[in-house]
């Protein structure tokens, strides 16, 4: 037996609006706010106004941390107002939507989310990653899917414009892992609907990511701003619950096994999720041969900024080795491909995309 469900989502500047509607289809009195500071300061105003004057009682509102580590889960486990609270709703980022996600599998709590950022999918998707303290990759946790998806294309386009363009990067990775992931075929009708929604995540990146990017760097909210929310929200997040069940895992492959990787060797600077799994799409291609596509999505790399070369992610060839053996342990490399990876392969096609890079 198999259930599957999908987030409703809401879209628009006036989507706090739907607010009180969807608690009170949950029977939902007291709710209690979780995510980053300016994930706060941005999304609380509209959430208190349309709360305003209605039997929702708001019981706190708490700064989550700075990442999804199990220290931070714990804080919203044991905190009275989110145990006491009928939905958890939170705001932010994929890693504090994915600490409040992971909470609330031991709270047996309702989430509705607020990506204040589209930095990648997690406003939508029953899985969530958890991290070390030294910020390192624990592992994935499996939560239930938010049951409603906030999304308000202002505050998304008024966010500091890298967490835009590195959500462009993440989302890029989604169709072709996807294709990858089950090109060995004989799937069944959920994984079947997975991967004709995944066809749909790439087009949206390449006609809108170029302008949107754009204009979130003038704050401005657009169509563009908000088609490519969507696509990084909307698309990808049902895609992911798709592809990700108990008895199959076709949600992510190479990109995510090179970035997982990346998360265990010590370097200089920060970077964020989706601009290092850029990187690991044009990784992808060099280890499946495809080099038509490994030239397109590269050029649209380095039309947007994203990384084609190791050295602008603070790695180089010599991190080549230590790469194929952290991503050993990565879920990807276990289940995320249709044949066995082999390190010698994989370290080809990290040397083959990074050599590409460099041509460009």
């Amino acid at each position: 037996m198999r259930t599957i469900g999908m987030s409703d989502y809401t879209v628009g500047e006036d989507c706090f609006d739907e607010l009180p509607g969807a608690l009170a289809e949950y029977g939902a009195t007291k709710v209690a706010i979780i995510g980053g500071k300016r994930a706060l300061a941005a999304a609380l105003p509209g959430i208190e106004t349309a709360l305003a004057g209605t039997d929702v009682e708001i019981l706190e509102t708490r700064v989550y941390g700075t990442n999804s580590t199990r220290a931070n889960i714990a804080k919203v486990v044991n905190s009275p107002a989110c145990q006491e609270a009928d939905v958890l709703i939170a705001c932010g980022g994929g890693k504090a939507l994915d600490t409040v996600k992971t909470a609330a599998i031991e709270l047996k709590k309702i989430v509705f989310t607020v990506p204040t950022i589209c930095s990648n999918c997690s406003a939508a998707t029953a899985i969530a990653v958890v991290y070390n303290d030294d910020g390192s990759l624990e592992g994935y946790s499996y939560p239930n899917r938010p049951a409603h998806i906030f999304i308000n294309p202002k505050i998304i386009a008024e966010a500091p414009a890298e967490y835009f363009w590195a959500g462009v990067g993440d989302a890029l990775s989604k169709q072709p892992e996807v294709e990858y992931a089950t090109s060995a075929g004989n799937l069944e009708h959920t994984a079947g609907l997975g991967l004709a929604l995944a066809h749909t995540c790439s087009e949206p990146l390449f006609t809108y990511g170029v302008q949107g990017l754009e204009d979130v760097r003038q704050n401005l909210s657009t169509e563009a701003v908000k088609q490519i929310a969507l696509d990084i929200v909307v698309n990808t997040g049902y895609v992911s619950n798709l592809t990700n069940q108990n008895d199959y895992y076709y949600n992510s492959s190479v990109a995510h096994a090179f970035y997982n990787a990346t998360c265990s060797i010590p370097r200089e600077g920060t970077y964020l999720h989706g601009e290092v799994v850029s990187l690991g799409v044009l990784v992808l291609f060099a280890y499946t041969g495809d080099t038509e596509n490994l030239e397109r999505y590269a050029a649209f790399n380095k039309e947007m900024g994203l990384p084609v070369t190791l050295e602008q992610v603070g790695l180089s060839e010599s991190d080549i080795p230590a790469l194929c053996e952290y991503a050993h342990a990565t879920n990807e490399w276990k289940q995320g491909n249709p044949e066995p990876f082999t390190d010698e392969k994989f370290a080809a096609a990290i040397k083959a995309a990074n050599t590409y890079g460099h041509t460009l």
